[in-house]
């Protein structure tokens, strides 16, 4: 039980650590993939709504405290994205590998438009590249939805066999 905790809270710190380290030099036209929002989009996905909201939050205030821009503004984008991608949870088929990227892509956009309107109503101008940054974004993020959903639905799965003794 101890040890499902401490992966949930390293997965986002490497999370942050691999796009602030690795993924920034391979940036597409200065936009990095959000591996904090995949794991918050898979979380939710698999959790529901109310996990999906609380793991969000807190993933979106360490990536807030990291960055030190505007606190508060991943915390709720990530927490409202979470809750809207957890409410799907009952309904669709998580076996299908493009359920998972379409919730990617879902996520993003979603969690892009909160960031937008929280930053408009902070006082902020928003320019076009904002725009393609987001198109940018959204092909990262992608791309590597796929790899990073197999992965973690295989470990989710694997871990539900191993309790229940079935192989």
């Amino acid at each position: 039980m101890v040890k499902k905790y401490i992966i949930l809270a390293f997965l986002p710190l490497l999370a942050v650590f691999l796009q602030s380290t690795l993924f920034h030099h391979f940036s597409i036209k200065g936009s990095i993939p959000d591996m904090v929002l995949i794991l918050v989009v898979f979380y939710a996905l698999f959790r529901g709504g109310r996990r999906g909201t609380l793991y969000g939050l807190l993933c979106g205030l360490l990536e807030d405290l990291y960055m030190g821009h505007f606190i508060g503004v991943n915390m709720l984008a990530k927490g409202f994205t979470g809750y809207i991608l957890g409410r799907a949870q009952g309904t669709v088929f998580k076996e299908n590998l493009w359920v998972g990227i379409i919730a990617v892509v879902a996520g993003t956009l979603i969690n892009s438009l909160v960031v937008a309107v929280l930053l408009l109503a902070n006082g902020s101008m928003l320019e076009l590249e904002v725009a393609y940054s987001i198109l940018y974004q959204c092909l990262y993020n992608l791309l590597l939805a796929g790899p990073i959903y197999l992965w973690y639905y295989y470990s989710i799965y694997d871990r539900l066999f191993r309790m229940t003794g079935e192989s």
